[in-house]
């Protein structure tokens, strides 16, 4: 980060998986495994969650997105842990000279229901950002491929502010 750099910078990040036609494949939101709900397909553990604040926190550091980091035509990611790849990124934002001051997430879901969920995920992606993330749930009322429960998104904002010395 150089001198002329902003002190603050913002990032988005979104993802969406469609739900795993396997029946035993887990549902991991957050971090957390959900047993109320279906798997999602996908080449890690598939975690829209953890994805799209990971994406949020690559972006606002202008380190690309998750996709160049973490390729799912790379072997090596196959099954990974969504939160290790979390924190991956979260090392390169603090290589590059930023610090992650806070995460919003939202989840588009019709099921399951996210509320008996949300403190475990906030504080297992909390761990993993080093500071404080919030996650809501909202549905698709029935509109489009979500709303039909076809599959669950997240729409991830990010707040950096820059670790000047």
């Amino acid at each position: 980060m150089s001198a002329d750099d902003p002190a603050v910078r913002i990032g988005q990040g979104f993802d969406v998986h469609p739900f795993s036609p396997d029946p035993d494949r887990p549902l991991v939101l957050g971090g957390v495994r959900v047993e109320d709900g279906r798997g999602l397909a996908g080449h890690s553990d598939a975690d829209v969650v953890a994805h799209a604040v990971t994406d949020a926190l690559l972006g606002a550091a202008g380190l690309g997105d998750i996709g160049q980091h973490f390729p799912d035509t790379d072997a090596a990611w196959a099954g990974a842990d969504s939160i290790d790849l979390l924190c991956r990124a979260v090392a390169d934002v603090r290589e590059a000279g930023w610090q992650p001051a806070n995460v919003d997430c939202t989840v588009i879901a019709e099921a399951p229901r996210l509320a008996p969920h949300r403190p475990a995920m906030e504080s297992r992606l909390t761990a993993a950002v080093g500071a404080p993330v919030t996650v809501k749930g909202k549905r698709a009322e029935g509109l489009g491929a979500l709303g039909r429960n076809e599959g669950i998104a997240c729409l991830a904002v990010a707040l950096l502010v820059g670790a000047r010395s």
